[in-house]
């Protein structure tokens, strides 16, 4: 499974959080303890909001751990709203075009998780994403597969909604080919003001999603430090420290939301 973060808050360089914490994403990828597999090296990724309207990207196919002109951009880029992410394939080829996170207009989306049984009902999934929407697929994962459709049930305008119905539309195709695999995600979704994030499954083995906030959030001695007070937000698959304090799991079957620099957690409604 993958590992990934997004930050909201005062513009900070992202090697920050990137490369200095002590659980670092960049550790991650080597080494994750709370994901299926300790190591995400099948391609990394960044998206950020800068001065444009539209987020910039960055994607490759080498581990995250093996790329110098990573550190060296993260270290000059700085932003006030940025997605990192390290993959793991669950099957799919690794290429540029299979690394999270996914760009659409103004808006980013990265996944951990998996369809159960994607092989077996990719075309039925991929069929629902209206036409004019599919146009924009370049890759093979069901995770593009799924903030396409998500895009068709609204996800730009109301993503909480948007999140339930997609999840219901793959549990009903999976259902009806009697597919007994679960289906398990954590998704980000940022539209260049606001972060939400989803955590759901299909059984009871929903992937680990967490949270932390306060006014800004820096790096000491490899720890995360949250200042008292509200105004930054960051959200992960898993701490970036070993401190228990500051990180708040999201439950699953819940939509996180920021805006403002302020995080709200409320449940996810299926139809």
């Amino acid at each position: 499974m993958c590992r990934w973060l997004a930050y909201s808050g005062p513009p900070m360089p992202i090697d920050r959080l990137l490369f200095q914490p002590q659980n670092s994403l960049i550790r991650q990828s080597l080494h994750a303890t709370q994901g299926v597999t300790p190591t995400n090296g099948d391609g990394f990724g960044l998206g950020w909001y800068g001065e444009r309207g539209f987020p910039g990207q960055y994607r490759d196919t080498l581990p995250a751990w093996h790329d110098a002109n990573l550190r060296s951009l993260s270290e000059q880029i700085r932003s006030r709203l940025f997605f990192a992410h390290v993959r793991a394939s669950s099957g799919t080829s690794t290429s540029r075009e299979n690394c999270h996170p996914f760009r659409f207009e103004h808006a980013l989306f990265m996944h951990n998780g998996q369809i159960g049984g994607y092989e077996r009902v990719r075309r039925e999934i991929e069929n629902l994403i209206p036409e004019e929407i599919y146009r924009y697929r370049q890759g093979t994962t069901d995770t593009e597969a799924f903030f396409l459709l998500a895009i068709g049930y609204g996800l730009l305008d109301d993503p909480p909604a948007a999140f339930a119905r997609s999840i219901a539309a793959v549990r009903e195709v999976t259902a009806a080919r009697g597919i007994a695999e679960p289906f398990r995600l954590t998704a980000a979704l940022a539209d260049g003001d606001r972060i939400f994030a989803v955590r759901y499954a299909s059984d009871d083995h929903a992937p680990t999603l967490y949270f932390g906030e306060g006014m800004e959030i820096d790096v000491r001695d490899e720890a995360v430090t949250f200042a008292p007070g509200r105004g930054s937000v960051l959200v992960l698959s898993e701490p970036l420290d070993m401190n228990e304090g500051p990180w708040r799991a999201v439950p699953a079957g819940h939509v996180l939301e920021t805006h403002g620099g302020i995080a709200r957690v409320s449940p996810l409604v299926l139809p």
